[in-house]
């Protein structure tokens, strides 16, 4: 399912325009993206959690030529999926 199919989607499930649904995922995401880039978690209870996990600073090789070269530390968004959407798939 890409973008559009789930505004289809939320715009039937929830009885709105497809252009409020749209606004409605944009806002949702940007939401997620600025408190994580916060350092904050956003937690839908049933569904999950979103966060910004920590990647080490680590050595790597270039695969072209062999050299080495350092990959630096990183910040990374990470998903924790809620017992209810386990439940809900399994």
């Amino acid at each position: 399912m890409n973008k559009a199919d789930l505004v289809e989607h939320i715009a039937r499930a929830a009885e709105i325009s497809k252009s409020a649904a749209e606004r409605t995922i944009e806002a949702l995401v940007a939401v997620v993206k600025s408190s994580l880039r916060k350092g904050e978690t956003v937690t839908l209870v049933g569904f999950g959690t979103f966060y910004a996990g920590r990647r080490a600073a680590r050595t790597g090789r270039n695969p072209r030529t062999g050299a080495e070269l350092t990959i630096s530390a990183a910040r990374l968004p990470k998903f924790r999926a809620g017992k209810a959407l386990k439940d809900a798939i399994n």
